[in-house]
């Protein structure tokens, strides 16, 4: 009974996992990860070994790993100087590559947890003395951005001036957050992320040495699933072998990582194609009816409309696409339907509401949403073509050329700016439907369905923002204030009535008098004492300009005269014109900042 129940026991420990039995014991049997071990190789091929070493990158790429082999390079007996390789038989090579941690001359510890002062000191008092039979000591510290700052200021004096026979080496998935000092004291490798074709291979290989039955679709999911991590693919390749056996398929894989086949994806975007929220929906419901996660299942979409984006600007076979041939065939296919604007348009809806997700309640009726928002951007039209049924036959002519220059550059954001670049799709429709019977009724229907959607246009002569200083009201009031405090009451009397607006570095005071009283009240000196009012309060140069705005020659036609050049003001130009004045019939727009560069010293 007691032989039956040790053979058992022996039975269960001589199982080991994929990612334990296929760990590589010598440089060449590294992936991915060339630039390192070369550099490693030849730095062991003309003895220049570092005190210290600093592997950070991804988790599962081989960092602890390559840390072994070259601990067992640093102290094999029978070390292979032609190849820079370890035996892999002699006792150090052996005791390290069965993870036996704790002998005198190689120490590996966990870092998460021992990661406090004493431990630190402990790793110090190993160091100081020589090495019991190998040629080094060394320390492997995994996850070493845990230690605390206390330990790493422990061990900042034994990693600037070690013994000769110690090596310290730190694997980190944050190298950030180990201290500069610490680091400034290593070598620093930066690992990358495995790629996806690598990972197939070594998974196809890893398949025929164990004797299961495979496909291209099913390595390429596993491969997807690992995210540039050997170890992560591994391991779910060594779960799906127990759930199916001998043949591996792509429906077993797909089920163990919980995402869904991409013929479904390419399903979901025929209905975003066809413009079917109810096919999109029912779709949508039975996958959630199979139990998939909505959280992983916008994961999948991003990704996916990412590869379909990649695929219509470079083509579906670009080098860019990591993912298996079916799938690229799937991709290129969506790609065709749409255009690369529409399909920019789906990645950064998804990948919002991917975000949104993570914090939201009722998951499902975020992730139903974002899709039906992918439905509904193709029946938006461009804000540009509802603009380009604003101006009126010859409005455009009859314009100044620098005004018909930001008009035809009217998509740009420093001349029409609006909330949403979309109009709704109801408005859409009810524009296309007005324009068959009445052109003039078009663009009403649009702008009244476009609700809360504020368009704000601003009319310049020149497409140039300006720095807004203070407000144009309280200026002006300050400037009334210190004229009555001087005594020009009468100056003062008129500047009181007038509006005022500011103009680059003017401050532009309207009022209703004639230009030969302003000249009689507001000498160069009294302008001077305005203007220097206007700057204190403005906090910034500002000039003031006054000009009129009564009528002159008794045509009845308001008209700014100014006194410097008699010209009109660029807010009345701007506002006088018929484009402008049918954009703010039409879109209830107004004028918010206007440019006049004619005036500008």
């Amino acid at each position: 009974m007691l032989e039956c129940f040790f053979v058992i026991i022996k039975f269960h420990m001589s199982y080991q996992v994929l990612a334990r039995k296929y760990r590589p014991q010598r440089f060449s049997d590294v992936i991915g990860q060339d630039h390192v071990t070369r550099t490693l190789k030849n730095a062991i091929e003309q003895q220049r070994i570092a005190h210290g070493f600093i592997f950070s990158g991804h988790r599962g790429i081989g960092k602890t790993t390559i840390a072994r082999i070259l601990a067992m390079c640093l102290n094999c007996r029978s070390f292979n100087r032609a190849t820079s390789e370890p035996c892999g038989t002699c006792d150090s090579c052996r005791e390290i590559r069965e993870g036996a941690v704790g002998t005198m001359d190689f120490i590996e510890i966990d870092a998460a947890t021992n990661r406090g002062i004493e431990e630190a000191r402990g790793l110090i008092a190993t160091a100081t003395g020589k090495p019991a039979r190998d040629r080094y000591r060394i320390m492997i510290l995994d996850e070493a951005h845990q230690i605390t700052d206390a330990a790493f200021n422990a061990l900042l004096k034994t990693l600037e001036e070690p013994p000769p026979w110690v090596v310290f080496m730190m694997a980190t998935t944050q190298p950030e957050d180990i201290p500069a000092t610490i680091r400034s004291r290593c070598q620093n490798f930066s690992f990358h992320a495995v790629r996806f074709e690598e990972i197939v291979s070594q998974l196809r290989s890893i398949a025929q040495k164990e004797g299961i039955q495979t496909d291209d679709e099913a390595l390429a999911v596993l491969a997807e699933a690992g995210d540039g991590s050997m170890r992560d693919a591994l391991s779910i390749m060594d779960q799906a072998i127990a759930g199916c056996g001998e043949k591996l398929s792509a429906e077993i894989v797909l089920g163990l990582v919980g995402s869904v086949g991409s013929e479904i994806m390419e399903d979901l975007m025929a209905t975003v194609a066809r413009r079917s929220s109810e096919e999109a929906l029912r779709l949508l419901d039975g996958l959630m009816t199979e139990g998939q996660n909505p959280a992983h299942l916008a994961r999948q979409l991003v990704r996916f409309l990412r590869n379909a984006l990649v695929a219509k600007v470079s083509g579906a076979e670009s080098p860019v696409l990591q993912i298996s041939s079916d799938e690229r065939r799937r991709v290129g296919r969506v790609a065709e339907q749409f255009s690369e604007e529409d399909l920019a348009r789906f990645l950064q809806i998804m990948l919002r509401t991917y975000g949104e997700l993570g914090y939201r309640q009722e998951q499902r009726f975020h992730l139903e949403l974002g899709v039906l928002k992918l439905v509904h951007a193709q029946r938006l039209l461009p804000l540009e073509q509802i603009l380009s049924q604003v101006a009126p036959e010859g409005a455009r002519s009859g314009s100044s050329p620098k005004l018909q220059k930001n008009l035809a550059a009217s998509t740009s954001p420093g001349t029409v700016r609006a909330t949403e670049s979309r109009v709704s799709p109801f408005a859409a429709d009810r524009a296309r439907k007005g324009r068959s019977s009445d052109p003039e009724m078009s663009v009403p229907a649009v702008a009244m369905q476009m609700k809360t959607q504020a368009v704000v246009v601003e009319a310049a002569v020149e497409d140039e923002d300006i720095d807004a200083a203070g407000d144009p009201g309280k200026i002006l009031g300050s400037v009334v204030a210190a004229l009555e405090q001087a005594g020009h009451n009468s100056p003062a009397m008129i500047l009181e009535k007038g509006t005022a607006v500011i103009e680059g570095a003017d401050l532009v005071v309207t009022v209703t008098e004639r230009p030969a009283v302003i000249g009689l009240a507001f000498t160069a000196e009294l302008l001077r004492l305005a203007s220097s009012a206007a700057s204190a309060a403005a906090g910034r140069p500002l000039k003031l300009k006054i000009v009129s705005g009564a009528e002159v020659n008794g045509n009845g036609g308001s008209a700014i005269v100014r006194p410097e050049n008699g010209g009109t003001s660029a807010r009345s130009r701007a506002t006088e014109d018929p484009v402008v004045q049918r954009m703010r019939e039409k879109f209830g727009a107004e004028i918010r900042t206007v440019i006049d560069h004619r005036n500008k010293n």
